[in-house]
């Protein structure tokens, strides 16, 4: 089957492989990773090389294997973070544009009160009163993340509630519910989710934010925001953060890629335009 033009721009092929070698790497680790991500057994601050490619931080840890297992715990947990964010987001932006006066107001009104605050600030405070650990760590994220999605899903479903077909559903006799999942839902899915898309890497560095100040992962545990925290503590060991902190570059930057293409596929406009520069 022919890939569309959108997915066949380079940033889109960068992206897509980037993506998918982070996700096997996760999948996998166990049977790729070199050695035991928590052994302590090997030299101290050992620099790059054939032995320990990634080197080893200042407890013989061996690095590579460490950011291989680091992939297990960021990456799924920043996808049930997206996840989340979008069905609570979601559901609570479209009864808010669907159902409209108080339940709009009372709604959005919490989401103002969340967008009040820096986010980053506020998810600090959320998980610093929950308790340092990983799972509040992706409470406090999905507390300042939700408001986005309600409010675009909000929008969206204002502009679609009095098309012709979901009015004629109403008067056809169709519940509320029906209308929102039959005639509303198919018609906002395509922005939500290129939304939801670009979000994994802004839910990535802030869940890595959040452990980096030790907000989040607790020692000994392989996360690539303890990890790049802790090479502060050895800054002329340059090795044991910047491979961490490369894993989140390049996993934020695949899938930034991938969101930019995919709403360049899903938009009419551009897609014709891409089409027609490739022929």
């Amino acid at each position: 089957m022919k890939l569309p033009q959108a997915w066949r721009q380079p940033l889109a092929i960068v992206g897509g492989v980037i993506a998918l070698a982070w996700i096997v790497i996760a999948l996998a680790a166990p049977l790729l990773a070199p050695h035991d991500p928590l052994a302590q057994d090997l030299p101290r601050l050992t620099s790059p090389g054939p032995g320990h490619w990634f080197g080893t931080d200042q407890l013989g840890r061996d690095i590579l294997s460490r950011v291989m297992y680091g992939a297990r715990l960021s990456i799924p947990l920043t996808l049930l973070l997206v996840v989340l964010s979008v069905l609570i987001g979601g559901l609570l932006g479209a009864c808010a544009g669907y159902f409209g006066k108080w339940i709009d107001e009372t709604i959005m009104r919490f989401a103002d009160l969340v967008f009040a605050f820096p986010t980053v600030i506020l998810a600090m405070v959320v998980a610093a009163a929950l308790g340092a650990s990983l799972t509040n760590a992706v409470l406090a994220v999905l507390v300042v993340a939700w408001p986005a999605y309600a409010r675009v899903t909000r929008g969206l479903v204002l502009g679609v509630r009095e098309r012709e077909f979901v009015v004629s559903g109403r008067l056809l006799g169709f519940s509320a519910w029906r209308s929102l999942r039959v005639d509303v839902l198919p018609n906002i899915t395509g922005p939500i989710l290129v939304l939801a898309t670009l979000d994994i890497g802004t839910a990535l560095l802030l869940l890595s934010g959040l452990s980096f100040l030790g907000l989040g992962a607790k020692p000994p545990s392989p996360e690539w925001g303890a990890m790049v925290a802790s090479g502060v503590e050895v800054f002329d060991s340059w090795w044991v953060a910047t491979f961490p902190g490369l894993a989140i570059l390049t996993v934020v930057l695949a899938f930034n890629f991938l969101g930019d293409t995919l709403r360049d596929a899903l938009d009419p406009r551009t897609a014709r335009a891409i089409k027609e520069r490739a022929l």
